[in-house]
């Protein structure tokens, strides 16, 4: 009961705090209007992902967006660069043609996966297959010649359509229970025909492609109304594609029926060789403690099934219209205030290691680190990451923030410390006071995270605008705070699983060179 009445005291006197503070501070209400009455979050959003589209590391669309970003901050006044921290494959989706040309016509909804091999102008045309069901290895071995030319269907069969969620709503409930019963023993079914084959998913389509293969047809249902998670292939030489669950499903049912499906594929990607990778860096600069600084992140490469709207466009947005706000109402902050636009990040968080690792003056003076990522919803949590006085001055920062935005927003102080996830882990390892700025869902994880449907017209405007507002103040108040932040790091508990202490993550150099080896 005591610790309930001192969290309600406090929380009251944070309000009381809160509402002072934004009467009182011409700074943060600047802010607000220029976010409101002045915003480009639309026209830069336009910019980004309907006009330059995805941004795959290695691709040209990443680099015309990290020039794109550079001249964008120019034309604001703000001093840009971009900053080369390796290289990587480099590789231009073209246009992707899937038909079904026996026994009918229908063209299919599906698309190459990134750095898949292209086929010729003309394409290909064979029949397909499913992956070969074998009683062991060695049984394997001696039914791979039945994939020679032919196209090889090597995922699940997804027995449904329907998430889970919609058989909720309508199914009885002995009908939903038969349904997952069913699917999970395909499932197993399914796992035990890879498992004997005698290698794992990742090895087998190098393996279809040395046994002849014409190409590798795959399924990665994102368990949404048409939606599927769109990633990489493993193939060198043929073209790997994922269709989506309505044509895989026909197509597979054909093939298990004896139909002798014939698909003509046509990929006209292109391989462009070891290109250079990028992290864009706009700099305002401090008046009072130049060599300081506050850190707005946000990764800007994406996965390129969709434009990369929420994943991360998104958080993209909001960092960079947060420095504009900034440049605008506040254009002498008192530390030097970066906004960092990393590159492969889904690669293993590669551009912000990379900078990291290469900037330890930079990364020894931050003040903070505001980190967006996860989708399009407004702000609605922000883990103190075991930092043990980040209560102190995160919170000190929140009550300048407007109620309307900041009500939504739950703390945990002092947390545990984020080891993955996004670029905010790079910082915190290297000991830097890094804070994720986690947003609501929006369906993200189902509907828009690495997938076909990760577009423009997912983006909620209202939430994007609290987030800019949100991070513009964070930004201005952790610049003019009169006190370094500490990084004291809590003491970490006891991990039930191993029995032994948890340890801090520790920092980790990008990989500088990928897809290449």
């Amino acid at each position: 009961m005591k610790n309930k009445l001192q969290l309600a005291f406090a929380s009251l006197a944070l309000a009381a705090t809160a509402s002072f503070a934004q009467q009182q501070d011409p700074i943060v209400e600047e802010i607000v209007t220029e976010a409101t009455e002045n915003s480009q979050l639309k026209k830069l959003g336009h910019e980004l992902l309907d006009v330059i589209g995805p941004r795959l590391v290695g691709s040209p669309q990443m680099e015309q967006a990290h020039d794109w970003a550079v001249k964008t901050y120019a034309d604001w006044g703000i001093s840009a660069e971009n900053q080369q921290w390796g290289t990587w494959k480099g590789w231009e989706r073209g246009i992707t043609h899937i038909d079904l040309v026996e026994p009918r016509l229908r063209t299919l909804e599906g698309r190459q996966l990134a750095w898949s091999p292209s086929t010729s102008k003309k394409g290909v045309t064979a029949e397909a297959v499913l992956l070969p069901k074998a009683k062991d290895s060695a049984d394997f071995q001696s039914k791979l010649s039945a994939v020679k030319g032919k196209f090889v269907l090597m995922s699940f069969n997804e027995p449904t359509g329907r998430p889970d969620y919609n058989w909720e709503e309508w199914a009885t409930d002995k009908s939903f229970d038969k349904m997952k019963k069913e699917r999970s023993a395909a499932e197993n079914a399914w796992r035990d025909r890879i498992r004997t084959t005698g290698y794992s998913s990742r090895e087998l389509p190098k393996i279809l492609e040395e046994a002849g293969a014409e190409g590798i047809i795959t399924l990665n249902w994102s368990s949404g109304f048409g939606v599927n998670k769109v990633f990489s292939a493993y193939t060198e030489d043929i073209p790997t594609v994922d269709l989506s669950l309505e044509d895989y499903g026909l197509v597979y049912r054909m093939a298990e029926s004896g139909d002798k499906p014939e698909l003509s594929i046509t990929a006209t990607s292109e391989d462009h060789g070891e290109v250079p990778t990028f992290n864009t860096i706009a700099t305002i600069e401090g008046s009072e403690k130049p060599e300081e600084y506050i850190v707005l992140s946000a990764h800007f490469d994406s996965w390129d099934g969709g434009t990369g709207a929420t994943d991360n466009g998104t958080g993209t947005l909001v960092m960079m219209e947060a420095m504009r706000i900034l440049k605008e109402v506040y254009p002498n902050p008192k530390r030097t205030i970066i906004a960092g636009h990393w590159g492969s990040e889904e690669q293993g968080l590669n551009g912000s290691r990379a900078f990291v690792k290469d900037h330890p003056e930079i990364v020894e003076n931050v003040q903070a680190v505001f980190n967006q990522d996860n989708g399009t919803g407004r702000v609605v949590n922000i883990s103190g990451n075991g930092l043990v006085q980040a209560y102190d001055y995160v919170g000190d920062w929140l009550s300048a923030v407007p109620d309307s935005i900041s009500r939504q927003i739950e703390t945990h102080f002092p947390g545990m410390p984020g080891r993955g996830g996004s670029d905010y882990a790079s910082f915190l390892a290297a000991g830097a006071p890094a804070f994720n700025l986690s947003s609501l869902s929006w369906s993200y994880w189902n509907y828009t995270w690495h997938t076909n449907r990760d577009t423009y017209d997912k983006i909620v405007w209202d939430d994007v605008q609290s987030n800019a507002i949100l991070a513009a103040i964070l930004a201005y108040k952790a610049s003019e705070d009169s006190d370094k932040t500490s990084r004291e790091q809590r003491v970490l508990p006891i991990n039930s699983r191993t029995g032994e202490q948890m340890t801090w993550p520790e920092p980790r150099d990008a990989t500088r060179r990928g897809g290449l080896d």
